[in-house]
């Protein structure tokens, strides 16, 4: 009994690090109706970012977050008012288009700057330090600490969209851009905003993923389709849906790999066909973020 229950919290805790990279393709599909196809590739690259600054200025990984933070969050900005603006509109081809190139420049851009060797971010001993619970429960410092993460920046996201004016506008743009202009909202500004925010959870996201595991600049795509299923299954556009599917997608690996190890990824795309075929809108659906 205890082995699944250990398991079911190993589980919940991978989701939280499922919903970092999932909160953000969300608010971009539900402000701006935008799939990005690169979102997986710009998670590894904020695990690249951080990169120089451990290495060279011997920064701890938390320490140089925020700045990483920034510096994606800026990213995501510019790239979506001087780019991916002049691809929104009811055509959804062109957007997956110039992302899915975006996707291919930064694979091989990466690989050409980093090489193909994988590469990991270090923070000594919390890396492996577990809180013991009972005799046979641990639970690793380091996997609480990325799900208490990601839940706080459920909480922030939830409240931004909910009770501030930043938040307002970006709904009011998700709703009716046309409407949003008449009211003296700039829906490209907007854009940026969203796109911004997406970037600023991409980072931690990347770097909480670069700790946990090795990275290479091919691994983005499998970033991607994580992301992608605790979207569709948590419910398109829901921010506390897509964190609940994040988690449920976690719990399905983990579960699946206590019969085999082979079978834990199997489990997740199980559930995410399941919900595909009997619930496509997911299971937490909403009209906006």
């Amino acid at each position: 009994m205890m082995e699944w229950l250990d398991m079911v919290i190993q589980g919940i805790l991978l989701g939280g690090l499922y919903a970092l990279f999932a909160i953000g393709l969300s608010i971009t599909y539900g402000v701006m109706r935008l799939v990005n196809i690169a979102h997986g590739d710009f998670i590894v690259l904020a695990g690249y970012a951080t990169l120089p600054l451990v290495a060279y200025l011997h920064w701890h990984p938390f320490v140089a977050l925020p700045l990483v933070m920034l510096i994606m969050a800026i990213l995501g900005y510019v790239l979506q008012t001087t780019l991916l603006n002049k691809t929104i509109g009811p055509d959804i081809l062109p957007p997956l288009l110039v992302t899915f190139g975006l996707s291919i420049v930064i694979q091989n851009g990466l690989q050409q700057l980093f090489s193909a060797d994988a590469q990991a971010l270090q923070i000594g001993d919390l890396q492996i330090a577990s809180l013991q619970i009972g005799e046979d429960l641990a639970i690793g410092w380091f996997p609480l600490i990325v799900f208490i993460t990601a839940l706080a920046m459920t909480l922030g996201v939830n409240y931004l969209f909910n009770h501030t004016d930043t938040g307002m506008s970006l709904r009011a743009t998700s709703d009716d851009p046309v409407t949003a202009s008449l009211m003296g909202i700039k829906a490209q500004h907007v854009y940026g905003v969203a796109l911004a925010l997406s970037f600023a959870l991409v980072a931690v996201g990347g770097v909480f993923s670069a700790i946990r595991t090795t990275f290479t600049p091919s691994t983005g795509p499998i970033s991607l389709l994580y992301a992608f299923e605790s979207v569709v299954i948590g419910g398109l556009g829901s921010i506390w849906g897509t964190f609940a599917g994040a988690v449920i997608l976690g719990v399905a690996q983990a579960l699946g790999s206590k019969f085999d190890s082979g079978y834990g990824i199997l489990a997740g795309h199980m559930v995410f066909l399941l919900i595909l075929i009997f619930k496509p809108d997911g299971l937490f659906p909403r009209t906006r973020a």
